[in-house]
């Protein structure tokens, strides 16, 4: 899976726990319509790897959920800010 991918299925996952899905949201200070609208964008999608990379804990629930090791996001978030 590119880093694209991951990224985006890291985001989906994030969010569907409401209280992270806050949480990044308050930290980040964009809206959920911004959210929508930039879900796509690398600089989105790493900053939201960057947010799990911060809190441990939520690293590796997101990155059990997606089947995948938490270094496969790290990898994908170093790939995206290339992009930007």
């Amino acid at each position: 899976m590119d880093a694209q991918a991951l990224g985006l299925f890291a985001l989906a996952t994030a969010v569907s726990d409401e209280r992270r899905a806050m949480r990044f949201l308050d930290l980040t200070g964009i809206g959920t319509d911004e959210l929508r609208a930039r879900a796509a964008e690398p600089a989105l999608l790493a900053a939201l790897i960057r947010f799990l990379e911060a809190h441990e804990p939520d690293l590796v629930a997101v990155s059990e959920a997606m089947n995948v090791k938490p270094e496969a996001l790290v990898a994908a978030r170093r790939e995206l800010e290339e992009e930007e």
